[in-house]
C-alpha cells in the first residue's frame, strides 16, 4: 500500500529537530480533559447512541420487545429546534449611519456569506449539530480557511465541518469564556502525515500510532490512520499539532487566522450541562428510568400476549399439577391445547367435568392493567421532556383554540432555548466566516461570490482624468478667446452675448467639477477592502433571519406582515399630518418611524427605503417655511395635485368619450357598408334571374316561331298536295269532258 512507503527527509531540507518542543504537556492537557468527566460522558454517549439507533441490536431476532419512545421523542424534538438552513444578515452596526462604504461592505459580506453557506452545505452541517444536541446535548462545528491553485487559477474558500464528539476537546473550564484552548482531531494516513508534517518535524510522524479505528468500523475504509490533534491555545497565541506516540510537536506556529474570538469554532451547541462545568448531560439520562420501566412492561405484555391461548388440563399419569400449569403457560404451540395431569385429585372435587380450562380472564385483566401502567409512564416521559400533545399531532375536538395554543406555547417554551442555541451557532459561524473573508479573501473572489458591480479606483481615475481634460479644454478656449482681438471686438459690440457665453462656460466647468466630486465619493472595491482589512466585522451586526432555521408558520408570518403594515401605515398617516402642520416635528417623527419599523424584521431593502424616507422627513424641518405658511403651502400643493388629478381624469374621460364616438361612427359606417354590399348582391342576383328569365322567354318564343314555321311549311305542303290533286282531277275531268264533246261532233 502507498501508506506504507517511507520517504525520509534529507538533513539539508530539514534541520529543526533540535528546536522542536516536547508533545507530552499537550498530550497531558488532552488526558486531563478526559479525566475531568468527559471520558464518562463519551462512554455514556456510546450507550445512548446504541439505544437510539443501532441496526445490529434492533434487527436482532432474539432481543426483548421494546417501545422506541426515545427515538420517537428525538424525531419530534429535532425538527422543532432546526428544520431549514439559516439565512445570514449583515447590516451596519449603527443603522442611522448612512455612509455608503459601510453599507456596500455589509451587502458584500452578506452576499458572500449566503454563497459560502450554500457551497459548504450548511444545512447538512447544522442537521448533524442538531442531532448531536438533541441526542447527546452537545454539537460542535469547525471552520477552516482553504486555498488551492489549480491550472494557474487561485481558489479560496471557507470550509465548515461538523466535528464528531470524540474528536473535539477543550479546556475543562466552568464556562466558555474561561476556556483557554480547544482541539480537534483529524485522522490521517502515513502519506498524508508525511505531506503535511515532513517539513516541520522531519520523520517524527512515523512514530504515530497507526491503526484501523475500532470505534469506527462501519465508517472505516480499512486503512491505517493516526489521530492528529490540532490545538489552539489562546493564552500562548499558538497552534500546535500533536499525535499519540510522537514525542515532539508535529507543528508549532502562530495562528494562521486572526479572529476576534481566537478559536476557529463557535461555542458548541449545548443542551443541559452539569452545574459549574461544561460536561453535557444528555436528556436520555433524565428519563432513563421511565424508559426502562416502559420496556420492561412492554416485554411483559408481549410475553402474556403469547400465552393468551385456550389451554386446559385433563387426567393423566405421573405428573405434578404445578409442572402442568407451568408447562401450559410456557407452551406457545398454537396446536397444543390440553395438558395432561397425573395427580388429578389435587384439583379437588371436580364432579363429572373431565377438563379444567386455564383462566384467561385473569391474564387479560393483567394485560389491561399493564397497558394502562405503560400509558401513564409514557405520559410521565412527556411531562419530563416537555413534548406537549399538540406537538405530537394529537388534539381533542372539544378543546378550544386557546387551549390548543396554550399547549403549543407550553411545548415551545421547553425547546425555545435549544432553538436559540442553534440560531446562536449559525450566527457565530456567520461571524467567523465573514471575518475570514474580510481578512484573507481577495477582492476578485469577493466580487465573484457577491455578483456586485462595484467600481474600481482605476475606473474612477480614468473618468476623473477625462473630466479634467474637458475642464482644461474649456479654460484654454476661454483664454484663447480673451487673447483674440477679433473676438474681443465682437464682445465689445455685443457684451450681453459675450457675457452669456462666458457664464455658460463657467457653468459647464462647475458641472464638471461637481461630477468629479461625485466620482471621488463613489464607493470602490478598494475602499471597501480597506475598510474590511482594517475593521473586519466590527462595524457590522451579524445575525440570522428571524425564525429562518425553524419550520415557518404561514399564519404567523401573515399576522406579522399585517401588524407591520398596520403599525407603520397608521403612524405615517399621523406623522405626515403633524409634519405638515409643524415641520419642526420631522426629526421626532423620523426617529419614531425608525423605532416602529425596527420592531419588525422587514428585510434589508425595505429597511433602506424606510431610512431614506425618514431622512426626507428630517429635511422638511430645514425648509424655509414656518407655521401656517407651511400648512397653506402643503394645502395648496394638495389642492393643486387634486385639481391636476381631476383634470387628468376629465381629459381621460373626454378622450374615452371621443374614442367611443369615433368607434361608434366607424361601426355605423361599417354596418352601412355591409348593408350596401348585401343590397348590391341581392340586386345582382335579381338582375341575373331576370336575364335568365328573358333568355328563357326568348328561347320559348324562338321555339314557338320554329313550330309555327313548321306548321306553315306543313300547311303549304298540304296545299300543294291538294292543288296537285285538284289539278289532276280537273285535268281528268277536262279530259273526260273533251272526250264527250268530241264524240258528238263526229
Amino acid at each position: 500500500m502507498a501508506d506504507e512507503i517511507d520517504t525520509s527527509v534529507d538533513a539539508d531540507e530539514f534541520d529543526q529537530n533540535k528546536k522542536l518542543k516536547k508533545s507530552a504537556p499537550f498530550l497531558k492537557m488532552l488526558a486531563d480533559y478526559r479525566k475531568a468527566g468527559f471520558q464518562s460522558y463519551s462512554e455514556k454517549s456510546d450507550n445512548i447512541e446504541k439505544r437510539y439507533a443501532d441496526l445490529e441490536r434492533l434487527a436482532s431476532a432474539g432481543r426483548d420487545r421494546e417501545m422506541q419512545i426515545f427515538w420517537a421523542n428525538i424525531q419530534v424534538l429535532g425538527p422543532s429546534i432546526y428544520s431549514r438552513p439559516p439565512v445570514p444578515v449583515v447590516i451596519p452596526r449603527f443603522r442611522g449611519d448612512r455612509k455608503p462604504i459601510p453599507r456596500m461592505a455589509s451587502e458584500l459580506l452578506e452576499r458572500c456569506a449566503i454563497v459560502g453557506f450554500e457551497i459548504e452545505d450548511i444545512d447538512g452541517v447544522m442537521r448533524m449539530v442538531r442531532d448531536d444536541l438533541s441526542i447527546l446535548a452537545r454539537g460542535a462545528p469547525w471552520v477552516r480557511y482553504e486555498t488551492k491553485t489549480k491550472n494557474g487559477k487561485f481558489n479560496e474558500r471557507v470550509c465548515i465541518d461538523h466535528v464528531n464528539r470524540k474528536d473535539f476537546a477543550h479546556d475543562p473550564a466552568r464556562s466558555w469564556k474561561e476556556v483557554d484552548w480547544v482541539a480537534r482531531r483529524a485522522w490521517l494516513t502515513k502519506s498524508e502525515m508525511r505531506k503535511r508534517f515532513s517539513k516541520t518535524s522531519g520523520n517524527a510522524y512515523q512514530d504515530a500510532d497507526y491503526a484501523v479505528r475500532k470505534d469506527e468500523r462501519q465508517n472505516s475504509d480499512g486503512r491505517q490512520k493516526a489521530g492528529v490533534w490540532e490545538i489552539w491555545i489562546k493564552s500562548a497565541n499558538r497552534v500546535v499539532w500533536v499525535a499519540e506516540g510522537v514525542e515532539v510537536l508535529l507543528d508549532d506556529d502562530e495562528p494562521h487566522l486572526t479572529l476576534d474570538g481566537f478559536f476557529p469554532c463557535p461555542k458548541p451547541a449545548y443542551g443541559t450541562t452539569q452545574r459549574n462545568s461544561m460536561i453535557p448531560v444528555p436528556d436520555y439520562v433524565q428519563y432513563k428510568d421511565q424508559i426502562e420501566e416502559i420496556n420492561e412492561i412492554t416485554a411483559r405484555i408481549s410475553s402474556l400476549a403469547e400465552s393468551v391461548k385456550v389451554k386446559g388440563f385433563y387426567p393423566a399419569g405421573a405428573s405434578d399439577i404445578g409442572d402442568a400449569i407451568e408447562a401450559a403457560l410456557k407452551n406457545v404451540d398454537n396446536r397444543s391445547i390440553l395438558v395432561p395431569v397425573s395427580n388429578w385429585a389435587a384439583f379437588g372435587d371436580l364432579g363429572t367435568n373431565p377438563i379444567i380450562w386455564l383462566p384467561l380472564e385473569t391474564i387479560g385483566t393483567v394485560i389491561v392493567q399493564l397497558v394502562n401502567l405503560r400509558r401513564q409512564l409514557i405520559q410521565d416521559v412527556y411531562e419530563i421532556t416537555g413534548l406537549s400533545d399538540i406537538m405530537r399531532g394529537m388534539s381533542n375536538a372539544n378543546e378550544t383554540l386557546g387551549a390548543q395554543e396554550l399547549k403549543s406555547q407550553y411545548g415551545s417554551v421547553r425547546i425555545r432555548d435549544r432553538q436559540d442555541e442553534m440560531v446562536r451557532v449559525a450566527r457565530d459561524l456567520t461571524r467567523i466566516m465573514c471575518e475570514i473573508m474580510a481578512e484573507n479573501f481577495q477582492k476578485k473572489t469577493l466580487l465573484e461570490m457577491s455578483q456586485l458591480d462595484i467600481a474600481t479606483d482605476a475606473d474612477i481615475k480614468k473618468q476623473v482624468s477625462a473630466l479634467e481634460k474637458q475642464i482644461k479644454a474649456i479654460q484654454v478656449q476661454i483664454k484663447e478667446a480673451q487673447a483674440d482681438p477679433e473676438i474681443q471686438a465682437q464682445a465689445q459690440q455685443k457684451p450681453e452675448i459675450a457675457q452669456q457665453v462666458l457664464q455658460q462656460a463657467e457653468q459647464q466647468i462647475q458641472q464638471l467639477v461637481g461630477q468629479i466630486n461625485e466620482l471621488n465619493e463613489t464607493v470602490t472595491i478598494e475602499k471597501v477592502m480597506d475598510l474590511l482589512h482594517e475593521q473586519r466585522v466590527r462595524p457590522f451586526v451579524l445575525d440570522i433571519e428571524t425564525d429562518s432555521t425553524v419550520t415557518p408558520d404561514e399564519n404567523a408570518q401573515k399576522q406579522r406582515a399585517t401588524e407591520f403594515t398596520t403599525a407603520v401605515g397608521g403612524f405615517l398617516t399621523q406623522a405626515l399630518t403633524a409634519v405638515q402642520q409643524v415641520p419642526q416635528s420631522a426629526p421626532l417623527m423620523a426617529e419614531t418611524l425608525r423605532y416602529v419599523a425596527s420592531q419588525f424584521r422587514a428585510g434589508r431593502q425595505l429597511d433602506g427605503v424606510i431610512d431614506e424616507f425618514a431622512e426626507q422627513m428630517k429635511q422638511l424641518a430645514s425648509q424655509p417655511t414656518q407655521g401656517n405658511k407651511a400648512a397653506e403651502a402643503a394645502q395648496a400643493a394638495a389642492q393643486a395635485e387634486a385639481q391636476s388629478k381631476q383634470m387628468d381624469e376629465k381629459r381621460k374621460q373626454d378622450a374615452f368619450a371621443r374614442d367611443s364616438q369615433i368607434k361608434g361612427q366607424l361601426a355605423d359606417n361599417e354596418a352601412r357598408m355591409r348593408q350596401y354590399e348585401a343590397d348590391e348582391k341581392v340586386k345582382a342576383i335579381q338582375i341575373e334571374a331576370q336575364q335568365k328569365a328573358q333568355k328563357h322567354k326568348q328561347d320559348m318564343d324562338l321555339g314557338q316561331l320554329d313550330i309555327r314555321k313548321k306548321e306553315l311549311e306543313i300547311e303549304k305542303l298540304g296545299g300543294q298536295i291538294v292543288a296537285q290533286s285538284d289539278k289532276a282531277a280537273i285535268d281528268a275531268a277536262n279530259a273526260a269532258a273533251g272526250a264527250v264533246v268530241e264524240v258528238p261532233t263526229r
